[in-house]
């Protein structure tokens, strides 16, 4: 009998211990191609609860609604309406996380600012153009966010000729939308980066490690092959960057950004270079880092310390021409000071 308990006992230990190291916590990445650059996803569990094609679905859901680079999308029939279109929730969230963020930053976060963007070569159809100043005062009769309106489950627009672009938000709102997805999923450690903008939650299993992100940095006067400058040790929120060296082009030996400013119309012209942002969501933060590199860096550096639940980090160029950098006093929290 003792023999027999003693076998019970061996086994019941096997199997307890075979259970167990089948239930260990694994590494998932997954990564593709989406919305004109890649995609990457880390997270930790003992089981692959999510698959490339599940992310792949969520992007052709998001595309359909916001991209301006797809004439069936929602955002496109918005553009070639005169008077609105009813919209999906995709294309709501969007559009009310930027008012909110457009009466915040007093208009220089807009997404009515796409006919600008388009005269300035940076829409669909690219060009370097360079626009007359009397064709931006024309075109600026047709920005304002004040020119659109919400109601319902309709988006509607004032002036038939008012146009929006959201690209300036897409990424960071898709970056919200996976890492929902993954916590709806019972994914409670992952991290989620569309294009350079992402968003955390948790730390690295196994060993419950922070996650470290790099920061880009421009190096040189042609800012080609950003460096990484400083690490960020995070374990919830989001990181977007905003910069001019990304994406321009030349006309007569002058660099013309793809930020344009709702106001003047104008391609930004300041010392800025580029503007990091952390929030609690990618959405929020990808909103907000256009308009600090449009507000120039004082200015940029003073808004966002009367924002608690915000960071960020500047990138600019001095009046001698030399790069510094400066951060607002809760991103310097969250920079590792030892390396």
């Amino acid at each position: 009998m003792k023999l027999a308990g003693y076998l019970v006992w061996l086994y019941l230990g096997l199997f307890f211990f075979l259970h167990v190291k089948k239930k260990e916590i694994k590494t998932i990445h997954l990564s593709g191609h989406a919305q004109g650059t890649t995609w990457n996803i880390t997270y930790y569990h003992i089981d692959s609860l999510v698959s490339s094609k599940e992310i792949d679905s969520i992007f052709d859901s998001i595309d359909s609604s916001l991209s301006i680079y797809k004439p069936y999308s929602l955002i496109s029939r918005f553009n070639l309406s005169q008077r609105g279109i009813a919209i999906n929730k995709h294309l709501k969230n969007v559009v009310n996380t930027s008012l909110q963020i457009s009466r915040q930053t007093k208009g220089l976060s807009d997404i009515t600012v796409a006919p600008l963007v388009e005269a300035w070569g940076f829409g669909v159809k690219e060009s370097k153009d360079i626009p007359e100043q009397q064709e931006i005062k024309k075109i600026l009769n047709c920005v304002g966010y004040d020119k659109i309106r919400l109601t319902n489950d309709s988006l509607i627009k004032l002036k038939p000729c008012v146009k929006i672009d959201v690209n300036g938000v897409a990424q960071g709102y898709t970056v919200d939308v996976i890492a929902d997805y993954l916590w709806a999923k019972g994914i409670t450690n992952f991290i989620v980066e569309v294009g350079g903008e992402l968003r955390v939650k948790g730390k690295k299993q196994p060993g419950s490690k922070p996650f470290k992100i790099g920061i880009e940095s421009p190096s040189g006067d042609d800012f080609s092959a950003p460096p990484m400058q400083k690490i960020l040790v995070i374990d919830s929120g989001a990181i977007t960057t905003s910069g001019n060296y990304r994406k321009f082009h030349e006309s007569k030996g002058k660099k013309y950004s793809h930020i344009i400013d709702p106001h003047t119309g104008r391609s930004v012209d300041n010392e800025m270079i580029s503007a990091t942002v952390y929030a609690k969501n990618a959405t929020t933060a990808d909103a907000y880092d256009n308009a600090l590199m449009l507000m120039g860096m004082e200015r940029a550096l003073r808004y966002i310390e009367r924002r608690p639940h915000m960071a960020a980090f500047l990138i600019y160029k001095k009046k001698d021409g030399t790069i510094s950098d400066t951060a607002s006093s809760r991103f310097r929290k969250l920079i590792q000071q030892t390396q």
